[in-house]
């Protein structure tokens, strides 16, 4: 036990001091290993090897590239335009708008950070335009933005799957319905709060020509999610796969429909994606060994003894979502997953949690994180994009922040909202199998 004490010490000082997350865990584990076992430090290595010799990974570093060429190539622009003129005329409009479009570009994109830099670019600049509160538009669409990695195709959910040995397509399925609602959430605070501060709406009637101008415009926008997630649960292809046809389908898209995609834009998005995915996959690697290191000394298992016999399954449950709010505030997604998955499991799965369902609740409580100060990482792309001060705009956001938690409630607690697609899936297959 007292190397794990020695752990966990040397794994928060290397953080604290800035290191990156991925060499914090790999120093912090060689570290212990090296002083304190009599185990060969080639585990370290081994394990981060076998964690990412896996077929499904690939799907990280494609999404996120699919993503980069629908952002670039027109495609978000589009979704904009439509949702603005389906919904932006009613009060609380551009709003409602906003949210519907990052709902949308959270079935493109699956990262929170390119659905709030997307959809933000456009619609900041226009709900300060209609007199919105310039921080209330910004908080929005940071907020709004943490959709992108609970609908699906979620780079988040592939990453818990992996680690938590549960399908991909589960995942997304039931990441549908708790996206929705958080959607649907912000959406009624968008009419109240406008309704509140006499907040307009586009400053246009509706109009059904417009409306059908705009959806042929952005029809091969709309078709994206239609093509990869039709195409995931038609059995037609699998998530790694769906996210290849997805980047064929944006360069087509971008190049030859859109023309907005240009090779300098090509360029920036392999850069980007070469950076994300080896930051992710890195950190990935050494917190598999990391986790490997705590199942050895038997931590999951004790941790978990430890809560059944003070609690019950819904105070344990409590707990972990108090545990994750916190560690989401300091630790980004990716890396909070990496090393808190292999923990907290099994200690759902022993009062009958079902994995999938713990790993939604898990994804959104760590999406919150994208907008709580301090990491907020959305806040700061928020900020960049609308060139306002952070400090404004937590202002605005705790509304918001306090709705997603109310959110997460549902999701921890009702379990229909996140297995029901699940179990309906589940059933639809055993029965096709029967037949």
């Amino acid at each position: 036990m007292t190397e794990v004490i020695v752990l966990f010490l040397l794994l928060a000082v290397l953080i604290v001091i800035g290191m990156p997350i991925g060499v914090s865990l790999g120093v912090a584990t060689t570290v212990v290993l090296a002083s304190m076992t009599k185990l060969s430090l080639n585990i370290l290595p081994q394990n981060a090897f076998t964690a990412l010799d896996s077929f499904p990974l690939m799907a990280i570093p494609f999404f996120i590239i699919a993503g980069n060429l629908m952002k670039s190539g027109g495609i978000a622009k589009r979704l904009v335009d439509f949702f603005n003129e389906l919904i932006g005329w009613v009060a609380g409009g551009l709003g409602m708008a906003t949210t519907a479009t990052c709902m949308f570009f959270a079935a493109i994109s699956g990262s929170a950070n390119a659905t709030t830099s997307a959809v933000g670019s456009f619609m900041i600049p226009a709900m300060k335009e209609k007199h919105y509160d310039e921080n209330f538009a910004a908080a929005l669409c940071a907020a709004a933005g943490t959709i992108g990695v609970i609908i699906p195709p979620s780079v988040p959910f592939v990453v818990y799957a992996v680690i938590a040995n549960v399908s991909i397509g589960d995942m997304f399925l039931a990441g549908i319905l708790p996206g929705v609602l958080i959607g649907a959430v912000l959406m009624i605070m968008c009419f109240f709060v406008a309704k509140i501060n006499h907040y307009g709406g586009s400053g246009m009637k509706f109009s059904p020509r417009r409306l059908l101008r705009t959806f042929l415009d952005s029809f091969w926008a709309i078709m994206t999610p239609v093509i990869i997630l039709g195409g995931i649960y038609g059995g037609i292809f699998t998530p790694t796969e769906a996210a290849v046809v997805g980047i064929v389908y944006s360069l087509i898209v971008g190049f030859f429909i859109y023309r907005e995609l240009t090779i300098k834009d090509l360029i920036q998005c392999f850069r980007d994606t070469a950076h994300s995915s080896g930051v992710i996959l890195f950190t990935l690697g050494l917190a598999m060994s990391f986790a490997y290191f705590l199942t050895m000394q038997q931590i999951p298992a004790k941790i978990g003894a430890a809560l059944a016999a003070v609690s019950s399954p819904v105070i344990t449950l409590l707990i972990i979502n108090v545990i994750l709010l916190v560690v989401g505030c300091f630790i980004d997604n990716f890396s909070a997953v990496a090393i808190l998955a292999p923990i907290f499991v099994p200690i759902v799965k022993s009062f009958g949690m079902d994995p999938v369902h713990f790993g939604v609740m898990m994804t959104v409580n760590l999406a919150i994180g994208f907008v709580t100060p301090p990491y907020g990482v959305n806040l700061f792309v928020a900020s960049a994009i609308s060139n306002l001060r952070v400090e404004g705009i937590i202002r605005r956001i705790w509304l918001m922040i306090g709705l997603m938690i109310l959110c997460l409630m549902v999701i921890t607690f009702w379990e229909p909202v996140t297995m029901g697609l699940v179990y309906a899936s589940r059933e639809a297959a055993a029965a096709a199998l029967a037949g």
